[in-house]
């Protein structure tokens, strides 16, 4: 017979044990994945320190105690210290055997709420990339230039100014490549998979944007060391960070402000499709600033072409973000109230053939 133990360790979804004292007496790892601590850092704390709920559940919880019977809360936000909310569901009930003690389980419904949306954004993003086809063949001709007088600059200055024209060079080189994906008719080509330390990616984007339109900003980078390597294409994702890298950059205005680069390991995070099938998504990157947050009146259609919070904005680059991590058969969300705006990529971990170290 299947031990306890076993279940509650295979549980696909947060559970939690709460003790007659509204302690946490038991987490399950995705449950350790949802708060992103671990079930020792949580053990024996005040259940309601640790797990954030936007709604006004005490009373009705301590009513289902007393009563032993189970309580439903339906599309509430949950979060933790460690990471933003999610609209999840909680089912609560009475722990048989254990006087007092309850069992609450979360079950995130955010990628539930979006996935029937996925494929018409994705759809429109190819078709909005196409239309810039016409604008390509006219900016590549002065990229074309610029490298060139890159490269002949960097013939005459010193080693310590390498670094720029190397910069301007490779970026110019980056462009380009791009341009050519755009003129392909609103397509993309297809991502060259490979293993691929996110780390790095970020930590280009993060130099990039200090020597451009990020000079005015601060950029923390507040690591897990131990993030195994992501799947996908570096270009690509590296395209997909110096956009949100740029669109903070640009709403936090002149007086600059705050970017920090969060990542993480989160067990439990999985995408599951409308026909059943799915994967895991452990890695977690958030590109989060303290600027004034996304209009309230365009929150819920940020990825859609042609939507866009800027005066002269096109809406086009958070589109192509979308179908980039689409392609890469991941996910990205965004929260947004003033003062705090989190745009989180959760990713596919590389597969054990294709790791360098076969680990």
């Amino acid at each position: 017979m299947i031990s306890d133990q076993v279940l509650w360790a295979s549980l696909p979804v947060p559970a939690f044990i709460i003790d007659p004292e509204d302690r946490i007496a038991d987490v399950n790892s995705s449950g350790e994945g949802f708060l992103n601590a671990s079930r020792k850092s949580v053990v024996g704390h005040p259940v309601w320190d640790q797990i954030a709920v936007d709604a006004p559940l005490e009373e009705a919880f301590t009513r289902a105690r007393a009563q032993g019977t189970p309580l439903f809360v339906n599309d509430v936000d949950v979060g933790s210290g460690n990471r933003a909310p999610l609209q999840c569901a909680l089912q609560i009930a009475p722990l048989l055997g254990h006087p007092g003690s309850m069992i609450m389980i979360v079950s995130p419904r955010e990628l539930a709420s979006r996935m029937t949306r996925g494929n018409t954004v994705k759809s429109a993003a190819q078709s909005a990339i196409g239309m810039a086809e016409m604008l390509a063949h006219e900016i590549k001709n002065p990229l074309a230039g610029i490298t060139g007088a890159a490269q002949l600059l960097s013939m005459n200055i010193g080693p310590q100014d390498l670094e720029l024209t190397d910069l301007i060079v490779a970026e110019s080189r980056r462009i380009v490549k791009l341009l050519e994906q755009v003129e392909q008719f609103g397509n993309l080509s297809r991502p060259e998979f490979k293993p691929v330390n996110i780390h790095d990616v970020l930590d280009r984007a993060r130099r990039s944007a200090l020597l451009g339109f990020g000079a005015d900003m601060t950029i923390i980078e507040d690591y897990d060391p131990s993030l195994p390597l992501a799947y996908g294409d570096p270009d690509q994702l590296l395209q997909v960070v110096l956009n949100l890298l740029k669109n903070a950059s640009e709403a936090a205005g002149p007086e600059g402000g705050t970017i920090r680069l969060h990542t993480y390991f989160e067990h439990s995070f999985r995408l599951r499709r409308s026909d059943g099938s799915g994967h895991s998504l452990p890695l977690q990157i958030e590109i989060i600033d303290d600027g004034p947050g996304l209009p309230e009146d365009i929150r819920s259609d940020i990825f859609d072409p042609f939507v866009s919070g800027k005066e002269n904005g096109t809406g086009l680059g958070l589109a192509l973000v979308s179908k980039i991590v689409s392609d890469h058969d991941g996910w990205i969300t965004a929260e947004s109230v003033p003062g705090r705006t989190v745009f989180r990529l959760s990713l596919r971990r590389a597969p054990r053939e294709a790791r360098p170290d076969k680990e």
